[in-house]
């Protein structure tokens, strides 16, 4: 019953773990390598008009922020850069803008928007109620030859999207028919096409609109909103490109605005200028995906150690590797059987090899704790209590350390000035647990303890400072529940060691041909070590 207990508790850690690791990794796009990058775009508007000299106001659309408002992308920040004007920003179910506002304005203006905005995993969803637009005001001829059109292309169509479709292809190419020379006289713009064509389809009922966005692509400057065209075939909002009549947008496109305003209104200017530039930058993915859930969620980032100030972050990258060096040491003294002084000296060690580095490290510890033990060994002689003995030791010990630090200064060796980080009094109990085990099991015993002591840090550093892992454990400190599941079923092993079956393989050898003749009885089920 306990031991299903145990499995169960295991299993259920480990899942929670995995689980919360999935969900950041494929939902929050947290990345699982330390050096990834993600692609972020800068976007500016600029804005130059004309002042009257007297009040001014300008109204600007915007992009909408939020989770899911813009398909395929999400608003980092944003920024409005003016001088002199008041900026208010204002929503509506049209969508956002702002408004600029200033008492007095002479002479050429110029105003700035600028937002970031990298991809995300939102579905491209479109929203909004089907609404038919006005009908446009057509002349005789124009009614005409609109009527030929639809007639046309109703023939060759079978729903809303095709009968669509095929309409925008008759404005497309160099040789177009008269019918649709006529219609196009007066519209000059792409933005003035697509307006009409939304226009022209509400004739037929057919709910129309125009989006305006940018494709982001290579840094482009000088860049216009490229118009594109929604129509709803009952069920769902279909987008066409009126340039070329094909179904869906471009790949990275950043839908700027939905609303059928206009997009740039200034009170003293009524042909202002709008011009786009974008930027493709190169950004940390944790930094951003950081960003992308505080948009979505502020409390996902606020309880989480991303939150930390920079220095507490740096401390816990740290702490967060003690666990993975304690489990490789449990993995080296349960399974493979690696003799060590003390259950976790070595991963202390191991955490000092961080500022020493591993060669340098062993070096440092090595020459310590043999000089550490000669004293030991003198002291011994004088028959002191325990605590005196242990608190002469640790004097010495940092004595020893100051002037190998001192002598490493001198020698022009950097890194002997770590040997202060070294586990002062860890060092002072593996002096004296070592110098007991050299007088009551010998000096090999003592030696290879110290030895394996040493080996099991400096492969649990190696562990510890490989920068993937590192990376995992802090972003995702919840796969530290998957390494708890694993310890709780290595609680219950009590098998032979690696170690053991070499010391033992005689043994083993005979008791199997014995086994063989019949001559001794089989061993119980799930027999522990010696």
């Amino acid at each position: 019953m306990k031991k299903t207990q145990l499995y169960l508790l295991a299993l259920l850690v480990s899942a929670i773990g995995l689980g919360w690791a999935w969900y950041k990794w494929q939902v929050l796009n947290f990345p699982l390598s330390p050096r990834e990058e993600v692609e972020v775009w800068s976007i500016e508007a600029r804005l130059e008009f004309q002042g009257n000299g007297g009040p001014n106001k300008v109204r600007l659309q915007l992009p909408s922020r939020g989770t899911g408002t813009i398909p395929g992308f999400t608003v980092l920040d944003e920024r409005l850069i003016s001088r002199g004007y008041s900026e208010q920003l204002t929503k509506s179910r049209d969508g956002r803008q702002v408004e600029w506002v200033i008492r007095r304005a002479s002479g050429r203006q110029v105003l700035y928007y600028r937002v970031n905005v990298v991809r995300d995993g939102t579905e491209v969803v479109e929203t909004g109620e089907p609404k038919l637009r006005p009908v446009p005001k057509l002349s005789e001829a124009q009614d005409a030859a609109i009527d030929t059109l639809f007639e046309d292309v109703k023939a060759r169509s079978a729903d809303v999207a095709t009968f669509s479709r095929e309409f925008l292809r008759e404005f497309i190419g160099e040789d177009l028919r008269d019918e649709a020379r006529i219609l196009l006289e007066g519209q000059v713009t792409a933005e003035d096409r697509a307006q009409f064509f939304a226009s022209a389809l509400a004739i037929r009922n057919i709910p129309a609109r125009v989006l305006h966005g940018l494709p982001l692509g290579e840094p482009a400057s000088f860049q216009q909103l490229e118009p594109f065209l929604q129509v709803h075939n009952g069920e769902r909002w279909v987008t066409l490109n009126p340039a070329n009549a094909e179904e869906g947008v471009p790949e990275n496109f950043f839908l700027w605005t939905r609303t059928q305003r206009d997009l740039l209104v200034v009170e003293s200017d009524k042909r202002p200028r709008i011009e786009f530039a974008v930027q493709r930058n190169l950004a940390d993915a944790v930094a951003i995906a950081t960003r992308r859930s505080e948009i979505r969620n502020e409390n996902l980032i606020k309880y989480s150690l991303l939150s930390l100030p920079v220095d507490m972050q740096g401390v816990y990258k740290i702490l967060l590797t003690v666990p993975i060096g304690a489990f490789v040491m449990l993995i080296l003294r349960n399974l493979i059987g690696i003799k060590t002084f003390g259950t976790f000296m070595p991963v202390l060690i191991a955490l000092a090899f961080r500022e020493t580095q591993l060669v340098s490290g062993v070096i440092l510890f090595t020459l310590v704790v043999a000089l550490g033990l000669l004293a030991r060994f003198y002291l011994e002689r004088l028959r002191l209590l325990l605590v005196p003995r242990l608190t002469s030791v640790l004097i010495l010990v940092i004595l020893l350390m100051s002037v190998l630090s001192v002598l490493a200064h001198q020698l022009d060796i950097p890194v002997g000035l770590s040997v202060a980080l070294f586990p002062m009094v860890i060092m002072t109990m593996t002096i004296e647990r070592m110098s007991i085990a050299w007088d009551e099991r010998g000096p090999g015993a003592a030696l290879r303890d110290g030895f394996g002591s040493l080996l099991v840090a400096s492969i649990a550093y190696l562990v510890m400072t490989w920068p993937p892992l590192e990376h995992l454990v802090f972003v995702f400190p919840e796969l530290l529940l998957v390494l708890l599941g694993f310890a709780l079923l290595l609680g219950r092993y009590s098998g032979y060691r690696l170690t053991e079956l070499f010391r033992f393989r005689a043994l083993a050898r005979e008791r199997h041909e014995a086994l063989k003749k019949g001559a001794v009885a089989p061993p119980p089920a799930g027999g522990g070590a010696p």
